[in-house]
Order: structure tokens, then sequence, then C-alpha cells
């Protein structure tokens, strides 16, 4: 169960990307500069814009459909999602991965294992070997359909995994701006007076589009998603668990060395994450104990994350450990990661990054497999965002407060 990589974004590849970009002096530095930014070195940039409220969101189909960035403040305001800058403005490909940046990306799993969609059949598990599929990395997403508030891609292709499978797949992704009805709903309380917030739901369809079933024997295919975030000195991520009997059996810290006590707290039903960008370090939940909500709080910008995705506990979720495993449908599903300097001092980010996971089904010729994901975020006052917190997580702010002080 444990991942030798950060899902897309980690090792020498960093390297390949930042020597290929060129550099930009003066980063954007808001949502409006982001857009244009995007609209300066794209051709498929849409802004998807609330009537009711400031909150916006922007999507390429460049990248695959991906979620860029979000704003709870119009034009003027804070920009949640890490971009690549240079890699962007680059208009260059490298090697192994494009890691362009945004705040939700699709993906497929697994990455590595005799059912791997990231290595080639008979290859090494190493760098030197690790691609990822273009369909995911370089593929551009038609516009299916699009509305203020919401825009549909559509891609169709194949992808072969490392034990020779072929898979033939139809990819449909719908992004829809919640309005905040829907939010309240979602958390099941009303906002708090003068809290801010943007959230939108992804809805990822896969269809087998092929003429035979896929079978577990030969591989099975999840839907992945991953966010990647501006982190702070004062933001935690917060991943909620199920505190069952030996429920640490069932959270992995060690991905990249074991996470330092002063960078990890478990409190109660919850994982306290240090989240600066200064330190590479993973965690990953398996379905037997991870729950929907996973997010972060950043008190330097009294700002607030919350993302909701469904966990099947008894589901087959895919292992991505760079190996031949024992166990192939034993993965997490959900992973949280920070960014840090990797060991010849290199960094590509700094961000940090949310993580969550389908499980994987034996679809039948026409079968779908439909995964939802809801991203929130919420600007606003201390005392605002400790009533949210509660709501969400049972967690007083002064307790992250405390745990980032500590060191």
């Amino acid at each position: 169960m444990k991942l030798n990589i950060l899902a897309g974004c980690l090792l020498a590849v960093t390297i390949g990307c930042n020597e290929a970009a060129e550099k930009k002096d003066t980063p954007p530095g808001n949502f409006g500069e982001d857009v244009a930014f995007l609209q300066q070195h794209l051709q498929n940039v849409v802004v998807l814009q609330s009537s009711q409220d400031s909150s916006r969101v922007v999507v390429t189909g460049d990248y695959q459909a991906r979620v860029m960035t979000s704003t709870a403040g119009g034009n003027a305001g804070k920009s949640f999602g890490w971009l690549n800058y240079n890699l962007i403005a680059s208009g260059k490909l490298g090697p192994h991965i494009n890691a362009f940046g945004g705040e939700e990306r699709f993906w497929l799993g697994p990455e590595g294992g005799q059912y791997s969609l990231f290595f080639p059949p008979g290859k090494p598990f190493d760098f030197d070997n690790w691609q990822t599929p273009g369909l995911i990395d370089t593929a551009h997403y038609a516009v299916h359909s699009q509305s203020a508030g919401e825009v549909t891609y559509r891609y169709a292709g194949s992808v072969q995994n490392y034990s020779g499978t072929t898979f033939r797949l139809g990819i449909t992704r719908t992004i829809r701006l919640l309005n905040n009805a829907a939010i309240a709903s979602r958390i099941n309380t009303t906002l708090p007076e003068g809290i801010k917030s943007v959230a939108y739901e992804t809805e990822n369809v896969l269809t087998n589009t092929g003429d035979s079933a896929w079978q577990e024997e030969h591989g099975l295919l999840s839907i992945w998603l991953l966010g990647m975030f501006k982190p702070s000195p004062q933001t935690a991520v917060i991943a909620p668990f199920k505190n069952i009997p030996e429920a640490r059996k069932h959270i992995t810290d060690d991905y990249f060395g074991k996470i330092p006590p002063g960078n990890l707290l478990v409190k109660d039903s919850l994982l306290l994450f240090r989240a600066d960008g200064k330190a590479r370090g993973k965690l990953g939940l398996s379905p037997q104990v991870a729950k929907s909500g996973a997010g972060s709080i950043d008190l330097d910008n009294n700002t607030l994350t919350v993302l909701f995705y469904d966990v099947v506990p008894d589901g087959r979720y895919v292992n991505s450990k760079w190996e031949l495993q024992k166990e192939p449908f034993k993965g997490d599903a959900v992973n949280c990661y920070n960014d840090g300097p990797l060991a010849d001092g290199s960094q590509m980010g700094p961000f940090y990054e949310v993580e969550s996971s389908s499980e994987a089904r034996a679809l039948k010729p026409g079968e779908s497999l439909t995964y939802r994901q809801v991203t929130m975020h919420f600007e606003g006052s201390r005392e605002a965002l400790q009533k949210l917190a509660t709501q969400l997580w049972q967690l007083p702010i002064n307790d992250v407060q405390q745990f980032l002080q500590t060191k």
C-alpha cells in the first residue's frame, strides 16, 4: 500500500520540468491575474461564475479538464490553486510528467504494480521507465456543453497496463459551481455571517467502450483526483478517520521516510499534518478507516478548505506501490502530501496536496463508473472559521495553532 512516488509530482521529474521552463519574474497575485495568465498561454480556458456572489472557478481542456484555481472574492480575490507558472509559460512538454499544477486534476490508477498504467510491460519499476499516460497528461479534452456555472468535457482513448491489457475507454468530466444553498446543505449548517465561499463539484465518468468486460485478474482502473494548493507556515491538513481498534495499521505515514512528530499529530479521530511546503511527507488512509471530509486550515490567510467524496469501506482500491504486489487491490482511498526539497535541494513547489480515489470496478462493455468530489473554500474571521471547523471536524482552531507552533 506504500507508494514510492507522490501522485504525479515527485522525484527528479521536478528538475526536468523546471529546467525546461522559462522564468517569470512576477507571478500573478490574485484570481483575475491567474485567469489572464492562463488565457495568455492556453487555448481552452473556461471561467465559471456565479450571479449571486463573487465565487469563480477556472478550468482548461488543454490540461484534461483540470480545475486550475478558484476564488471566493472575484477577480481581486485570493486564488486557491497552486500553478506551475514557469512550466505553463514555457509551452514545452517534458519527459515522464508535465506537472502544470491545478487544484483538481483527473487521473487514473494504479500507478505501480502488475496492473500499473505508468510502466511499459516487463520493464523495471524505476524512474527511467515511469511515464504518465498521455490521456491524463498531454491530451486535450473537448468541451461537450457549457453554461455560466457548468462545463462538461469528453475524451475517448485507450491505455495499456503493465500486464499488457488494453483498456478502451471514454471519459466524461463535468465541473459545476455550487451556490450557498448547496454548500449549506452539504455541510449541514448555515454559513456563518461574514464568510465568503466558493464550492464546485466534479462528476467524473469512466466508461468501458471496448467489446469485452474488464476483469480483476487482468487489472482494473480507478478514478484518481489530485489537488495542489498553496502552503503557508500556518497551514495544516486535516484528515478525519474512523477510530476503530488498530486504526493506525490502516494509516501509512512513511512513504518518504517517517513523518516526524512535529509535522504530524493524531488527535482523537483526526490527523493534523503540517502543510508548509518545506518537508516532503505523505499520508495514506485505507478505505477501512478513511472518511469523507479531508481538507485544511490556513491561519495565515484565515481560510478553510474541505473536500467531500465517497469511500467504500469494503471496496477494491488499487495499490500503486512500485513492485509486483501480493495485494493489488489493497490501496489507499485518501492521500495527503506536503511538498519539500529533494535530496539534491531542488523543488518543484512549494505546494501541498489532498487526493481521493474511487474504488475499482470490473466494468462490462458500455458500463460506467461515476465518481464525484466536492471542493469548498471558505475565508472569513477566525470566529466564523471556528464555527465551520467545529461543524466539520469538532476541532478547536487553537489546537491547530498550538500544533503548528510545535516543532
